[in-house]
């Protein structure tokens, strides 16, 4: 199925469409915890400034037909579209809030392609491991660096490739209730 046929597409209200590196599409119903940590992430935005770009579940243009529709971008606020969308030079940070289903895609497939593309700030959100890696010097695979915070280890400044500084409240992202996994 081509993204533009998935783009024209109607899916059942609250499921999400990811497209593997391999060439699969993925629906998955999206869960009350990755909604509730997209939230809280957006909310900790908001000291980047009440019109900051950032964008959820949005489509940002990246070579080679692999359009991406991260959890949670921040743009560069001189940010402008090409036509419908943005393009993946003016993303700043990109992250995905990790599921059961979508785990090898957001710990390998999203690490290596965020990289290749050069975003300089790929942030792996897990509620069910409790922990957000947080990558940073882009290469042609991947990333050079990699640290891991545990949820509730207080406040956590993320620097921005323009001098701003991101700042997630690890000790508000939700974690899973205990029949969700």
């Amino acid at each position: 199925m081509s993204v533009d046929a998935v783009m024209h597409t109607e899916f059942p209200a609250g499921y999400v469409i990811f497209f593997g590196t391999d060439g699969k599409v993925i629906m998955t119903p999206q869960s009350f915890e990755h909604s509730s940590t997209i939230k809280s992430m957006q909310i900790d935005s908001l000291s980047l400034g009440r019109h900051a770009k950032t964008a959820s579940d949005v489509y940002i243009d990246f070579p080679a037909d692999e359009n991406s529709a991260p959890d949670f971008a921040i743009l560069r606020e001189d940010a402008q579209r090409q036509g419908k969308r943005y393009g993946f030079e003016d993303v700043l940070l990109i992250a995905e809030v990790v599921s059961v289903s979508s785990a090898r895609k957001d710990y390998d497939d999203c690490t290596a392609k965020y990289g290749r593309y050069g975003i300089p700030v790929y942030v792996v959100v897990d509620p069910y491991a409790a922990e957000v890696v947080v990558h940073t010097q882009p290469t042609g695979s991947g990333y050079i660096a990699a640290h891991t915070h545990k949820y509730g280890s207080g406040k956590l400044p993320i620097e921005l490739a323009d001098g701003r500084t991101y700042t997630l409240d690890l000790d508000e992202l939700p974690r899973p209730e205990a029949d969700a996994r």
